[in-house]
């Protein structure tokens, strides 16, 4: 309805709230585009939004029809404008990802695993050297979502390397707030650091795409004895496997800055940090691929 569509337009123009400018990743063009694309729908009238307005606004206005969302009250009125900021970056995550991987880029291979398991890395403006994993795994789609996204906060119950994940905040079906910390380990190169990253769901077709990108949260102080360090772009694509949907193709794009302290005892060379994300992409392939055995039937 118009009521509706100017409720969205008002709250995305909310997005400059003070609160926003710190958002690491959050471009002031996609806002801009978002404001011109629904200004646009308003004057052309409500009956072109299912084939004109974005998807991550359709699914918020119950428009979307290629995925719907469960039943209930998911009309932008109930977010903030800080809420649908958390979409935007997230959905500006997803289509930073999706260019990535639908350009021709020339991927180097940094190492290979008994698995099948593929880690290569490729330097791409704005990001700087990011590194791709490949594998197919032997777990349907579904359950491998469920996984990484559903159970996000049992992720240390399976996976070691991290000490504590926590969903801060939920927003619509799609977006997550969170906060993670890595665990303690001796010889670790790189020390521990925590994250606050937007988590955001979106679906292509028969893939899903599991996306998360860093973001600011105020009222979350700095943990005594990490660095808070920020996830530039991760990107998991869960595909079924082309005539046995019981595997998945699973491809995961990594770009992090690990940051150091603030008196460069935390200075990390950056040979050692081209080593140390390929490695843990394999370390959290073959954690969970040890995990999703125990859990196939739940």
């Amino acid at each position: 309805s118009c009521i509706m569509l100017q409720a969205t337009i008002k709250l995305c123009c909310g997005i400059a709230h003070d609160h926003l400018r710190h958002l690491p990743g959050l471009k002031t063009t996609a806002i801009a585009a978002i404001q011109k694309d629904t200004k646009r729908l308003m004057v052309r009238g409500s009956h072109h939004l299912s084939s004109k307005i974005p998807s991550y606004i359709q699914r918020l206005m119950g428009k979307e029809t290629a995925c719907p969302e469960p039943a209930g009250d998911t009309s932008p009125s109930q977010f903030s404008s800080v809420d649908l900021s958390y979409i935007t970056q997230g959905e500006a995550a997803l289509q930073r990802a999706l260019s990535i991987l639908q350009h021709d880029t020339s991927w180097q291979t940094e190492m290979m695993l008994d698995n099948g398991a593929t880690m290569s890395s490729a330097v791409l403006p704005g990001l700087g050297k990011v590194f791709r994993a490949e594998v197919v795994l032997p777990m349907p789609v579904a359950q491998l979502h469920r996984e990484l996204f559903e159970r996000i906060e049992q992720m240390p119950q399976w996976n070691p390397t991290l000490r504590a994940v926590k969903v801060l905040q939920r927003i619509g079906m799609d977006t997550l707030v969170t906060h993670e910390v890595t665990a303690p380990s001796p010889g670790n190169l790189v020390g521990q650091r925590d994250f606050i990253s937007v988590r955001h769901r979106g679906r292509k077709e028969t893939a899903i795409y599991l996306v998360g990108t860093a973001t600011h949260i105020e009222k979350l102080p700095l943990q005594e004895g990490c660095i808070r360090a920020e996830s530039q772009l991760s990107c998991i694509v869960l595909q079924p496997l082309a005539g046995d949907p019981s595997h998945t193709h699973f491809t995961w794009l990594l770009s992090m800055d690990l940051k150091a302290s603030a008196n460069m005892l935390g200075w990390i060379p950056k040979s050692v940090i081209n080593r140390v994300l390929p490695q843990s992409q394999a370390d959290f392939i073959k954690h969970l691929s040890r995990h999703l055995p125990l859990h196939a039937f739940e």
